[in-house]
């Protein structure tokens, strides 16, 4: 059985050594480099769309939030309505409607942070732009230290009119952003 001795070395902080049976061989290495990586998550960010996959990365971000006793932030986009470039007269909304648009989604949103539960700290908002940069924005800002996001899986020409808004959030993120994938299998 090998046995270990800590030194401290100058200015290079503490070492340990060990040794083989009997004394022969050994190997000094930094304790740092044998020591876990410790991670601290304070805000955990979840781009949320109502979708089931969204739910996944919500039921993910929960378990992390407990784990490291994490607070979550909810965040859903209104996207901007896009109208086809062939439209001669665009159809514009009155105010009131885009408010009472904005108004059911926070509605929709504070219901899902509320039935969170398991003791984790959790606030939902809401915030009118394209979906990608207003959580890259957010997430610049809110001082998050993880994303976790779900994608739906999109391939092809569905993925190419669509556009992938966990790619650019995963390309832009300011923090490690974990990608739940709606088909695949569960750890948590």
């Amino acid at each position: 059985m090998p046995s270990k001795k800590t030194t401290a070395a100058g200015g290079s902080g503490v070492k340990v050594v060990v040794s083989g049976k009997g004394g022969h061989g050994h190997a000094t290495v930094p304790l740092l480099e044998l020591s876990p990586m410790r991670f601290h998550i304070a805000r955990i960010l979840v781009p949320v769309d109502f979708s089931e996959p969204s739910r996944k990365a919500l039921h993910y971000a929960k378990l992390f939030a407990q784990q490291f006793e994490a607070s979550l932030v909810l965040i859903h986009a209104v996207e901007p309505l896009a109208y086809p470039p062939d439209f001669a007269v665009v159809p514009l909304l009155p105010p009131d409607v885009e408010e009472a648009r904005t108004r059911e989604l926070e509605s929709q949103l504070a219901e899902l942070a509320s039935n969170v539960g398991g003791g984790v700290k959790t606030e939902a908002v809401v915030r009118n732009g394209r979906a990608w940069q207003e959580v890259v924005e957010y997430a610049k800002t809110g001082k998050v230290d993880l994303i976790i996001v779900s994608t739906h899986g999109y391939t092809g020409l569905k993925h190419a009119l669509l556009g992938s808004v966990a790619e650019k959030i995963v390309r832009h993120a300011p923090c490690p952003v974990l990608v739940v994938r709606d088909e695949e299998h569960d750890f948590a």
